[in-house]
Protein backbone atom coordinates (compact mmCIF):
# COMPACT_ATOMS: atom_id res chain seq x y z
CA UNK A 1 0.00 0.00 0.00
CA UNK A 2 2.76 2.64 1.12
CA UNK A 3 4.87 1.53 -2.09
CA UNK A 4 1.82 2.51 -4.34
CA UNK A 5 0.96 5.51 -2.62
CA UNK A 6 4.44 6.60 -2.74
CA UNK A 7 4.78 5.75 -6.18
CA UNK A 8 1.52 8.08 -7.27
CA UNK A 9 3.26 11.00 -5.54
CA UNK A 10 5.92 10.52 -8.11
CA UNK A 11 3.97 9.80 -11.20
CA UNK A 12 1.94 12.63 -10.70
CA UNK A 13 4.95 15.15 -10.22
CA UNK A 14 6.75 13.67 -13.16
CA UNK A 15 3.54 14.36 -15.19
CA UNK A 16 3.59 17.95 -14.81
CA UNK A 17 4.09 19.63 -17.88
CA UNK A 18 5.55 23.43 -18.76
CA UNK A 19 6.76 22.49 -22.18
CA UNK A 20 5.11 25.85 -24.52
CA UNK A 21 4.44 24.97 -27.87
CA UNK A 22 3.30 26.69 -30.73
CA UNK A 23 -0.37 26.02 -32.23
CA UNK A 24 1.12 24.52 -35.16
CA UNK A 25 3.41 22.02 -32.79
CA UNK A 26 0.55 21.44 -30.97
CA UNK A 27 -1.55 20.05 -34.23
CA UNK A 28 1.77 18.04 -34.82
CA UNK A 29 1.66 16.40 -31.68
CA UNK A 30 -2.34 15.05 -32.10
CA UNK A 31 -0.93 13.95 -35.27
CA UNK A 32 2.07 12.05 -33.98
CA UNK A 33 -0.45 10.77 -31.27
CA UNK A 34 -2.76 8.81 -34.35
CA UNK A 35 -0.33 7.74 -35.84
CA UNK A 36 0.89 5.91 -32.55
CA UNK A 37 -2.93 4.90 -32.38
CA UNK A 38 -4.73 7.19 -30.37
CA UNK A 39 -7.73 8.00 -32.02
CA UNK A 40 -8.56 11.67 -32.58
CA UNK A 41 -11.87 11.24 -31.44
CA UNK A 42 -10.41 9.70 -28.12
CA UNK A 43 -8.29 12.92 -27.67
CA UNK A 44 -11.67 15.40 -28.09
CA UNK A 45 -13.19 13.41 -25.65
CA UNK A 46 -10.65 13.61 -22.90
CA UNK A 47 -10.15 17.18 -23.79
CA UNK A 48 -13.79 17.44 -22.83
CA UNK A 49 -13.77 15.61 -19.87
CA UNK A 50 -10.71 17.35 -18.82
CA UNK A 51 -12.83 20.60 -18.84
CA UNK A 52 -15.69 19.39 -17.23
CA UNK A 53 -13.21 18.26 -14.36
CA UNK A 54 -11.72 21.90 -14.01
CA UNK A 55 -15.16 23.26 -14.07
CA UNK A 56 -16.81 20.97 -11.59
CA UNK A 57 -13.70 21.20 -9.12
CA UNK A 58 -14.42 24.96 -9.26
CA UNK A 59 -17.79 25.24 -9.07
CA UNK A 60 -20.91 24.23 -8.17
CA UNK A 61 -24.05 23.37 -10.34
CA UNK A 62 -25.39 26.17 -12.35
CA UNK A 63 -26.94 27.04 -15.37
CA UNK A 64 -24.43 26.65 -18.53
CA UNK A 65 -24.06 28.58 -21.69
CA UNK A 66 -21.75 27.18 -23.79
CA UNK A 67 -20.81 28.57 -27.15
CA UNK A 68 -19.39 26.51 -30.19
CA UNK A 69 -17.62 27.15 -32.98
CA UNK A 70 -17.57 25.36 -36.16
CA UNK A 71 -13.86 23.48 -35.44
CA UNK A 72 -12.75 21.30 -33.07
CA UNK A 73 -13.03 23.55 -30.21
CA UNK A 74 -16.70 23.40 -30.69
CA UNK A 75 -16.71 19.66 -30.70
CA UNK A 76 -14.58 20.34 -27.32
CA UNK A 77 -17.98 22.17 -26.27
CA UNK A 78 -20.44 19.58 -27.35
CA UNK A 79 -18.45 17.13 -25.43
CA UNK A 80 -18.75 19.39 -21.96
CA UNK A 81 -22.93 20.09 -23.07
CA UNK A 82 -22.99 16.31 -23.08
CA UNK A 83 -20.80 15.43 -19.76
CA UNK A 84 -22.58 18.09 -17.89
CA UNK A 85 -26.24 17.65 -18.95
CA UNK A 86 -25.48 13.77 -17.58
CA UNK A 87 -24.04 15.61 -14.32
CA UNK A 88 -27.31 17.59 -14.09
CA UNK A 89 -26.11 21.11 -15.36
CA UNK A 90 -28.81 22.80 -17.22
CA UNK A 91 -27.05 23.27 -20.53
CA UNK A 92 -28.12 25.68 -23.08
CA UNK A 93 -25.55 25.18 -26.54
CA UNK A 94 -25.51 27.68 -29.25
CA UNK A 95 -23.49 27.01 -32.40
CA UNK A 96 -22.04 29.71 -34.49
CA UNK A 97 -22.62 28.44 -38.19
CA UNK A 98 -24.89 25.58 -39.53
CA UNK A 99 -24.72 21.83 -37.23
CA UNK A 100 -24.96 20.13 -41.30
CA UNK A 101 -21.42 22.44 -41.98
CA UNK A 102 -19.34 21.03 -38.88
CA UNK A 103 -17.10 17.90 -39.94
CA UNK A 104 -15.07 15.08 -38.77
CA UNK A 105 -14.78 14.46 -35.00
CA UNK A 106 -16.70 17.78 -34.04
CA UNK A 107 -19.20 16.68 -36.25
CA UNK A 108 -19.05 13.20 -35.15
CA UNK A 109 -19.92 14.81 -31.06
CA UNK A 110 -22.47 17.10 -32.37
CA UNK A 111 -24.47 13.90 -32.94
CA UNK A 112 -23.75 12.33 -29.88
CA UNK A 113 -25.14 15.57 -27.76
CA UNK A 114 -29.05 14.77 -27.62
CA UNK A 115 -30.03 18.62 -26.63
CA UNK A 116 -31.28 21.89 -28.46
CA UNK A 117 -28.99 23.33 -31.17
CA UNK A 118 -29.48 26.88 -31.03
CA UNK A 119 -27.56 29.49 -33.10
CA UNK A 120 -24.95 31.63 -31.31
CA UNK A 121 -26.85 35.03 -32.12
CA UNK A 122 -29.95 33.83 -30.27
CA UNK A 123 -28.28 32.54 -26.96
CA UNK A 124 -29.85 35.09 -23.63
CA UNK A 125 -27.68 36.19 -21.09
CA UNK A 126 -28.48 34.54 -18.07
CA UNK A 127 -27.51 36.10 -15.21
CA UNK A 128 -25.67 33.86 -13.13
CA UNK A 129 -24.89 31.17 -15.74
CA UNK A 130 -21.30 30.08 -16.29
CA UNK A 131 -20.07 30.63 -19.85
CA UNK A 132 -18.47 28.20 -21.57
CA UNK A 133 -16.52 29.49 -24.84
CA UNK A 134 -15.67 27.02 -26.98
CA UNK A 135 -15.74 29.55 -30.34
CA UNK A 136 -12.58 29.50 -31.55
CA UNK A 137 -9.74 28.55 -29.54
CA UNK A 138 -5.94 28.86 -30.36
CA UNK A 139 -6.32 29.37 -33.99
CA UNK A 140 -7.07 33.42 -35.23
CA UNK A 141 -4.90 34.76 -37.07
CA UNK A 142 -7.28 38.25 -37.38
CA UNK A 143 -9.40 40.03 -35.17
CA UNK A 144 -13.39 38.98 -34.47
CA UNK A 145 -16.18 39.83 -35.94
CA UNK A 146 -17.71 43.17 -33.65
CA UNK A 147 -21.32 41.94 -33.93
CA UNK A 148 -19.65 37.90 -32.52
CA UNK A 149 -17.20 40.17 -30.10
CA UNK A 150 -20.02 41.92 -28.78
CA UNK A 151 -22.64 39.26 -28.23
CA UNK A 152 -19.75 36.97 -26.72
CA UNK A 153 -19.30 40.18 -24.33
CA UNK A 154 -22.98 40.66 -23.81
CA UNK A 155 -23.16 36.89 -22.49
CA UNK A 156 -20.15 36.82 -20.16
CA UNK A 157 -20.79 40.13 -18.43
CA UNK A 158 -23.88 38.70 -17.09
CA UNK A 159 -22.18 35.35 -16.23
CA UNK A 160 -21.53 34.29 -12.88
CA UNK A 161 -17.86 32.89 -13.95
CA UNK A 162 -16.65 31.96 -17.39
CA UNK A 163 -14.38 29.38 -18.79
CA UNK A 164 -12.48 29.32 -22.16
CA UNK A 165 -11.68 26.23 -24.27
CA UNK A 166 -8.07 26.05 -24.80
CA UNK A 167 -8.38 30.13 -25.47
CA UNK A 168 -10.61 33.09 -25.00
CA UNK A 169 -11.93 33.66 -28.31
CA UNK A 170 -10.31 36.48 -29.76
CA UNK A 171 -6.80 35.91 -29.06
CA UNK A 172 -4.19 34.00 -31.28
CA UNK A 173 -2.32 30.76 -29.61
CA UNK A 174 0.93 32.33 -30.95
CA UNK A 175 0.19 35.62 -28.81
CA UNK A 176 0.25 37.10 -32.25
CA UNK A 177 0.31 41.15 -31.26
CA UNK A 178 -2.76 43.51 -32.12
CA UNK A 179 -5.21 40.53 -31.12
CA UNK A 180 -7.47 40.44 -28.25
CA UNK A 181 -10.45 38.77 -26.53
CA UNK A 182 -13.69 40.58 -25.98
CA UNK A 183 -13.07 40.27 -22.18
CA UNK A 184 -11.44 38.07 -19.56
CA UNK A 185 -11.98 34.30 -18.44
CA UNK A 186 -12.11 32.93 -14.91
CA UNK A 187 -10.48 29.68 -16.43
CA UNK A 188 -8.85 28.56 -19.30
CA UNK A 189 -8.59 25.07 -20.08
CA UNK A 190 -5.65 23.96 -22.39
CA UNK A 191 -4.35 20.69 -23.89
CA UNK A 192 -1.05 19.05 -23.64
CA UNK A 193 0.94 21.69 -23.52
CA UNK A 194 1.16 25.68 -22.96
CA UNK A 195 0.96 28.21 -26.09
CA UNK A 196 2.51 31.31 -25.55
CA UNK A 197 -0.33 33.25 -25.43
CA UNK A 198 -1.42 31.37 -22.27
CA UNK A 199 2.25 32.80 -20.36
CA UNK A 200 2.87 36.45 -22.72
CA UNK A 201 1.51 39.28 -21.64
CA UNK A 202 -1.10 41.12 -22.53
CA UNK A 203 -2.75 37.96 -23.88
CA UNK A 204 -2.17 35.94 -20.82
CA UNK A 205 -3.56 38.54 -18.76
CA UNK A 206 -7.14 37.62 -20.42
CA UNK A 207 -6.67 34.02 -19.50
CA UNK A 208 -7.07 33.49 -15.50
CA UNK A 209 -6.09 30.46 -14.23
CA UNK A 210 -4.60 28.46 -16.77
CA UNK A 211 -5.16 24.38 -16.45
CA UNK A 212 -3.28 21.98 -18.63
CA UNK A 213 -4.86 18.16 -19.35
CA UNK A 214 -3.48 15.19 -20.52
CA UNK A 215 -5.51 14.17 -23.19
CA UNK A 216 -2.96 11.12 -23.93
CA UNK A 217 -0.07 12.14 -26.37
CA UNK A 218 2.69 9.20 -26.15
CA UNK A 219 5.19 10.61 -23.60
CA UNK A 220 7.70 10.44 -26.57
CA UNK A 221 6.37 13.27 -28.59
CA UNK A 222 9.27 15.03 -27.84
CA UNK A 223 11.49 13.29 -30.31
CA UNK A 224 9.19 14.62 -33.40
CA UNK A 225 8.60 17.96 -31.54
CA UNK A 226 10.58 20.38 -30.52
CA UNK A 227 9.24 22.90 -27.57
CA UNK A 228 9.45 26.81 -28.59
CA UNK A 229 9.79 27.52 -24.72
CA UNK A 230 9.42 25.99 -21.23
CA UNK A 231 7.39 27.51 -18.12
CA UNK A 232 9.93 28.12 -15.36
CA UNK A 233 9.62 25.65 -12.49
CA UNK A 234 11.62 25.00 -9.45
CA UNK A 235 11.00 20.99 -10.55
CA UNK A 236 13.66 21.55 -13.02
CA UNK A 237 16.74 23.13 -10.97
CA UNK A 238 15.12 22.77 -7.41
CA UNK A 239 18.47 19.54 -6.80
CA UNK A 240 21.02 21.99 -8.33
CA UNK A 241 20.46 24.77 -5.22
CA UNK A 242 23.51 24.63 -3.80
CA UNK A 243 24.02 23.66 0.05
CA UNK A 244 27.10 24.17 1.48
CA UNK A 245 28.13 20.56 3.36
CA UNK A 246 28.94 20.48 7.02
CA UNK A 247 32.88 21.34 6.72
CA UNK A 248 33.12 24.30 4.49
CA UNK A 249 34.09 27.74 5.15
CA UNK A 250 32.67 31.05 3.87
CA UNK A 251 35.12 30.75 1.10
CA UNK A 252 33.82 27.80 -0.30
CA UNK A 253 30.37 28.65 -0.56
CA UNK A 254 31.22 32.06 -3.32
CA UNK A 255 32.91 34.91 -3.34
CA UNK A 256 30.57 38.08 -4.61
CA UNK A 257 31.61 41.68 -5.60
CA UNK A 258 28.99 44.30 -5.95
CA UNK A 259 30.61 47.73 -7.28
CA UNK A 260 28.86 50.64 -5.74
CA UNK A 261 27.31 53.91 -7.26
CA UNK A 262 28.87 57.74 -6.19
CA UNK A 263 27.95 58.79 -3.02
CA UNK A 264 24.50 60.73 -3.92
CA UNK A 265 22.81 56.59 -5.51
CA UNK A 266 24.21 53.75 -3.17
CA UNK A 267 21.13 51.84 -2.03
CA UNK A 268 20.52 50.03 -5.59
CA UNK A 269 24.14 47.98 -4.97
CA UNK A 270 23.42 47.38 -1.51
CA UNK A 271 20.32 45.99 -2.00
CA UNK A 272 22.30 43.74 -4.84
CA UNK A 273 24.54 42.88 -2.46
CA UNK A 274 22.09 41.75 0.07
CA UNK A 275 20.21 39.84 -2.03
CA UNK A 276 23.69 37.61 -3.05
CA UNK A 277 24.27 37.20 0.64
CA UNK A 278 20.74 35.96 1.11
CA UNK A 279 20.90 33.64 -1.36
CA UNK A 280 23.90 31.90 0.34
CA UNK A 281 27.44 33.51 -0.94
CA UNK A 282 29.76 32.77 1.79
CA UNK A 283 31.33 36.26 0.97
CA UNK A 284 30.01 39.23 -0.07
CA UNK A 285 31.89 43.07 -0.76
CA UNK A 286 31.33 45.93 -1.97
CA UNK A 287 33.28 47.95 -3.97
CA UNK A 288 32.52 51.91 -3.49
CA UNK A 289 34.11 55.23 -4.82
CA UNK A 290 35.78 56.82 -2.19
CA UNK A 291 33.34 59.44 -1.98
CA UNK A 292 30.66 56.54 -0.99
CA UNK A 293 32.72 54.60 1.72
CA UNK A 294 31.02 56.47 4.32
CA UNK A 295 27.66 56.45 3.58
CA UNK A 296 27.61 52.44 2.79
CA UNK A 297 29.73 51.90 5.93
CA UNK A 298 27.26 53.29 8.09
CA UNK A 299 24.93 50.78 6.41
CA UNK A 300 26.70 47.15 6.08
CA UNK A 301 27.47 45.01 8.81
CA UNK A 302 28.22 41.58 7.17
CA UNK A 303 29.21 42.80 3.62
CA UNK A 304 32.47 43.72 2.88
CA UNK A 305 33.63 46.95 2.04
CA UNK A 306 36.38 47.73 -0.28
CA UNK A 307 37.55 51.43 -2.21
CA UNK A 308 37.25 51.58 -5.41
CA UNK A 309 39.36 54.56 -6.68
CA UNK A 310 39.09 54.17 -10.62
CA UNK A 311 37.18 52.63 -13.20
CA UNK A 312 40.24 50.19 -14.49
CA UNK A 313 40.68 49.29 -10.89
CA UNK A 314 37.78 47.12 -11.12
CA UNK A 315 39.63 43.92 -12.53
CA UNK A 316 42.11 44.43 -10.13
CA UNK A 317 39.75 44.53 -7.28
CA UNK A 318 38.09 41.33 -8.20
CA UNK A 319 41.82 39.63 -8.31
CA UNK A 320 42.39 40.88 -5.17
CA UNK A 321 39.26 39.57 -3.57
CA UNK A 322 39.42 36.44 -5.86
CA UNK A 323 35.39 37.06 -6.68
CA UNK A 324 33.86 34.33 -8.48
CA UNK A 325 30.88 36.44 -9.26
CA UNK A 326 30.12 40.16 -9.47
CA UNK A 327 27.26 42.49 -10.25
CA UNK A 328 27.80 46.19 -11.91
CA UNK A 329 25.13 48.50 -13.10
CA UNK A 330 22.96 49.78 -10.49
CA UNK A 331 22.74 53.21 -9.75
CA UNK A 332 26.19 53.33 -10.98
CA UNK A 333 25.97 56.49 -13.71
CA UNK A 334 25.22 56.05 -17.35
CA UNK A 335 28.46 57.12 -19.58
CA UNK A 336 32.09 56.10 -20.76
CA UNK A 337 33.29 55.74 -16.82
CA UNK A 338 30.42 53.46 -16.63
CA UNK A 339 31.61 51.52 -19.94
CA UNK A 340 35.47 51.36 -19.04
CA UNK A 341 34.21 49.77 -15.69
CA UNK A 342 32.12 47.05 -17.53
CA UNK A 343 35.12 46.45 -19.61
CA UNK A 344 37.38 45.93 -17.14
CA UNK A 345 35.29 43.74 -15.24
CA UNK A 346 34.32 41.65 -18.58
CA UNK A 347 38.26 40.95 -18.58
CA UNK A 348 38.57 39.58 -15.07
CA UNK A 349 37.75 36.15 -13.33
CA UNK A 350 34.25 36.93 -11.99
CA UNK A 351 31.28 36.01 -14.25
CA UNK A 352 29.33 39.09 -14.40
CA UNK A 353 25.36 40.36 -14.34
CA UNK A 354 25.41 43.66 -15.74
CA UNK A 355 22.26 45.34 -15.11
CA UNK A 356 20.83 49.04 -15.21
CA UNK A 357 22.96 52.00 -16.09
CA UNK A 358 25.94 49.31 -16.90
CA UNK A 359 23.40 48.40 -19.48
CA UNK A 360 22.05 51.89 -20.86
CA UNK A 361 25.88 52.71 -21.17
CA UNK A 362 25.88 50.81 -24.18
CA UNK A 363 23.26 52.20 -26.00
CA UNK A 364 25.59 53.84 -28.30
CA UNK A 365 27.93 51.23 -27.71
CA UNK A 366 26.52 48.02 -28.09
CA UNK A 367 28.61 46.24 -30.86
CA UNK A 368 31.78 46.76 -28.17
CA UNK A 369 29.65 45.21 -25.47
CA UNK A 370 28.99 42.25 -27.41
CA UNK A 371 32.47 41.59 -28.32
CA UNK A 372 33.21 41.98 -24.88
CA UNK A 373 30.42 39.56 -23.25
CA UNK A 374 31.14 36.09 -22.17
CA UNK A 375 28.86 32.72 -22.24
CA UNK A 376 28.73 32.80 -18.76
CA UNK A 377 27.53 36.06 -18.29
CA UNK A 378 24.18 37.54 -17.48
CA UNK A 379 22.25 40.56 -18.96
CA UNK A 380 18.90 41.62 -16.69
CA UNK A 381 17.13 44.20 -18.70
CA UNK A 382 13.90 45.75 -17.86
CA UNK A 383 11.77 46.41 -21.27
CA UNK A 384 13.28 49.90 -21.68
CA UNK A 385 16.64 48.56 -21.46
CA UNK A 386 15.83 45.34 -23.62
CA UNK A 387 15.16 48.27 -26.15
CA UNK A 388 17.79 50.50 -25.82
CA UNK A 389 20.15 47.84 -26.52
CA UNK A 390 18.33 45.63 -29.28
CA UNK A 391 16.10 48.46 -30.83
CA UNK A 392 12.60 47.30 -32.95
CA UNK A 393 14.07 43.89 -31.75
CA UNK A 394 10.58 43.23 -30.19
CA UNK A 395 8.49 44.87 -32.73
CA UNK A 396 10.36 42.93 -35.60
CA UNK A 397 9.92 39.66 -33.51
CA UNK A 398 6.63 36.99 -33.81
CA UNK A 399 6.43 37.04 -29.83
CA UNK A 400 8.87 37.87 -26.50
CA UNK A 401 10.16 34.44 -26.59
CA UNK A 402 11.89 35.20 -30.24
CA UNK A 403 13.01 38.39 -29.57
CA UNK A 404 14.80 37.56 -26.07
CA UNK A 405 15.83 34.09 -27.95
CA UNK A 406 17.89 36.22 -30.78
CA UNK A 407 18.93 38.95 -28.10
CA UNK A 408 20.81 36.33 -25.91
CA UNK A 409 22.78 35.17 -29.71
CA UNK A 410 23.90 38.48 -30.25
CA UNK A 411 25.12 39.36 -27.01
CA UNK A 412 26.25 35.63 -26.45
CA UNK A 413 25.66 35.08 -22.58
CA UNK A 414 22.42 34.64 -21.06
CA UNK A 415 19.68 37.35 -21.16
CA UNK A 416 16.95 37.77 -18.67
CA UNK A 417 14.15 40.04 -20.25
CA UNK A 418 11.92 41.06 -16.82
CA UNK A 419 8.24 41.57 -16.44
CA UNK A 420 5.34 39.68 -15.30
CA UNK A 421 6.40 37.51 -18.24
CA UNK A 422 10.13 37.07 -17.77
CA UNK A 423 11.74 35.43 -20.45
CA UNK A 424 15.25 34.09 -20.14
CA UNK A 425 17.08 32.78 -22.83
CA UNK A 426 20.86 31.65 -23.68
CA UNK A 427 22.67 30.29 -27.27
CA UNK A 428 21.60 26.63 -27.64
CA UNK A 429 19.19 26.57 -24.51
CA UNK A 430 15.38 26.21 -24.13
CA UNK A 431 14.14 29.72 -23.17
CA UNK A 432 12.46 29.59 -20.05
CA UNK A 433 9.19 31.90 -19.53
CA UNK A 434 9.12 32.80 -15.96
CA UNK A 435 5.51 33.50 -14.55
CA UNK A 436 6.05 32.76 -11.08
CA UNK A 437 6.14 36.64 -9.75
CA UNK A 438 3.43 39.09 -7.97
CA UNK A 439 2.68 42.36 -8.96
CA UNK A 440 3.70 44.33 -5.97
CA UNK A 441 7.40 43.68 -7.55
CA UNK A 442 6.46 46.85 -9.52
CA UNK A 443 8.51 48.77 -7.14
CA UNK A 444 12.36 50.31 -6.71
CA UNK A 445 15.00 48.18 -6.17
CA UNK A 446 13.32 45.30 -7.00
CA UNK A 447 15.45 44.55 -10.19
CA UNK A 448 18.54 45.09 -8.00
CA UNK A 449 17.42 42.44 -5.35
CA UNK A 450 17.28 39.74 -8.73
CA UNK A 451 20.57 40.93 -10.34
CA UNK A 452 22.43 40.81 -6.70
CA UNK A 453 19.90 37.10 -6.12
CA UNK A 454 21.00 35.76 -9.63
CA UNK A 455 24.93 36.94 -8.82
CA UNK A 456 24.86 35.07 -5.43
CA UNK A 457 23.97 32.04 -7.17
CA UNK A 458 26.63 32.28 -9.27
CA UNK A 459 29.03 32.73 -7.28
CA UNK A 460 28.37 29.25 -5.69
CA UNK A 461 29.16 27.58 -8.96
CA UNK A 462 25.72 27.52 -10.83
CA UNK A 463 26.11 28.39 -14.12
CA UNK A 464 24.36 31.99 -15.63
CA UNK A 465 21.13 30.63 -17.22
CA UNK A 466 20.42 28.11 -14.33
CA UNK A 467 21.12 31.09 -11.92
CA UNK A 468 18.82 33.16 -13.93
CA UNK A 469 15.73 30.54 -14.01
CA UNK A 470 16.58 30.14 -10.32
CA UNK A 471 16.86 33.77 -9.61
CA UNK A 472 13.44 34.75 -11.15
CA UNK A 473 11.75 32.13 -9.78
CA UNK A 474 13.23 32.41 -6.23
CA UNK A 475 12.41 36.37 -6.28
CA UNK A 476 8.94 35.80 -7.52
CA UNK A 477 8.15 33.68 -4.66
CA UNK A 478 10.24 35.89 -2.46
CA UNK A 479 7.69 38.78 -3.42
CA UNK A 480 4.45 36.42 -2.83
CA UNK A 481 5.72 35.70 0.94
CA UNK A 482 6.19 39.43 1.57
CA UNK A 483 2.99 40.38 0.21
CA UNK A 484 1.19 43.62 -0.67
CA UNK A 485 3.24 45.66 1.65
CA UNK A 486 6.66 44.53 -0.40
CA UNK A 487 9.60 46.87 -0.15
CA UNK A 488 13.08 45.89 -1.55
CA UNK A 489 14.52 45.38 1.15
CA UNK A 490 12.07 42.71 2.36
CA UNK A 491 12.38 41.33 -0.17
CA UNK A 492 15.95 40.64 0.10
CA UNK A 493 14.91 39.46 3.67
CA UNK A 494 12.35 36.75 1.84
CA UNK A 495 15.29 34.95 -0.37
CA UNK A 496 15.92 32.89 2.32
CA UNK A 497 12.82 31.58 3.02
CA UNK A 498 12.31 31.14 -0.49
CA UNK A 499 15.52 28.96 -0.76
CA UNK A 500 14.31 27.04 2.54
CA UNK A 501 11.09 26.00 1.41
CA UNK A 502 12.90 24.44 -1.91
CA UNK A 503 15.56 22.62 -0.27
CA UNK A 504 12.46 21.11 2.02
CA UNK A 505 11.04 20.11 -0.81
CA UNK A 506 13.89 18.30 -2.25
CA UNK A 507 14.60 16.66 0.77
CA UNK A 508 10.66 15.59 0.90
CA UNK A 509 11.26 13.71 -2.96
CA UNK A 510 14.33 12.23 -1.84
CA UNK A 511 12.75 10.52 1.00
CA UNK A 512 9.91 9.39 -1.14
CA UNK A 513 12.70 8.32 -3.80
CA UNK A 514 14.03 6.09 -0.43
CA UNK A 515 10.79 5.13 0.30
CA UNK A 516 10.29 3.23 -3.08
CA UNK A 517 13.29 1.63 -2.93
CA UNK A 518 12.67 0.18 0.29
CA UNK A 519 9.79 -0.86 -0.47
CA UNK A 520 10.89 -2.74 -3.41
Amino acid sequence: MLLDMVALLLKDEAMTSYEILTTADTLLCDKFAERRGVASLSLMQRAGEGIVAAITKRWSKRPVIIACGPGNNGGDGFVCARLLSEAGWPVQLGLFGEQGQLSGDAATMAQRWTGPVDDFHALKPQPGALLIDALFGAGLTRALDKELAAKLGDLAATASASVAVDLPSGLSGDAAGGLSAPYSVDLTVSFHAYKPAHVLHPAAGQCGEVVLVDIGIPEDWQDEVKPLARLNSAAHWQTDLPQPDTGDHKHARGRLMVFSGPASATGAARLAANAGLNAGAGLVTLASPPDAVPVNAAHLSAIMLREWSAPYEAEQLIDQMQADACVIGPAAGIGAETRQAVDTVLTSRAACVLDADGLTSFEKHREQLFDSLRPGDVLTPHIGEFNRLFPNLLTQSAHKIEAVQKAADMAGCTLLLKGPDTVIAAPGETPCVNTHAAPWLATAGSGDVLAGLVAGLMAQGIRGFDAACMGAWLHGDAARRTGRGLRAESLCAAIGAALTTRLAEVERLRVLERLTQTET
